[in-house]
């Protein structure tokens, strides 16, 4: 068992950092920056939930102070990427939506991993993506709560040495 978890870790790894690089290389591509490209997916996911988000959840999310979220939602908004709106249940929030240069980006991002996906889940019957699917589910609540974890421990138990300017 501990071969197969071992394997399972290294394949996550590997799916994270490939993750990683693909919106490190699609963002510079397009101009963005990874932290841009992050916050089109939040507020494309919270709109699609029909949960919009405020410009402070979105900051909380992405972990910025609320100066940086200021100046992400700025840019985003000069770019036609979010429009800040006024609540339709409470005209005192003013929430984030998604304006047509984020549904460009999104389409061009998630249009081909989407045909690509198709191409995949050809060989998978529907038991077995019923088990990839709690699996993946699984996963993802744990690297959030490890994650969720991580932050509230605070410091650094290795101190990583980092080349000076």
């Amino acid at each position: 068992m501990t071969e197969r978890r071992d394997e399972l870790i290294r394949l996550l790894q590997t799916y994270a950092s490939e993750s990683g690089r693909l919106a490190a290389e699609f963002s510079a591509r397009h101009g963005l920056h990874t932290t841009d490209l992050y916050a089109l997916i939040a507020v494309l996911n919270a709109d699609g939930r029909g949960e919009p988000l405020t410009a402070g959840r979105l900051g909380a999310h992405l972990g910025l102070s609320s100066g940086a979220t200021t100046a992400l939602v700025d840019r985003m908004e000069k770019h036609g990427y979010v429009h800040r709106v006024r609540d339709t249940r409470d005209r005192r929030r003013v929430v984030l939506t998604y304006g047509d240069g984020a549904a460009r980006i999104g389409r061009a991002f998630f249009g081909p991993l989407g045909a690509d996906m198709d191409v995949l889940l050809e060989g998978f019957a529907g038991e077995d993506l019923a088990v990839v699917e709690r699996f993946l589910t699984g996963v993802a609540a744990m690297v959030e709560r490890r994650r969720l974890d991580v932050a509230q421990e605070g410091g650094t138990e290795i101190a990583i040495s980092r080349p000076s300017a």
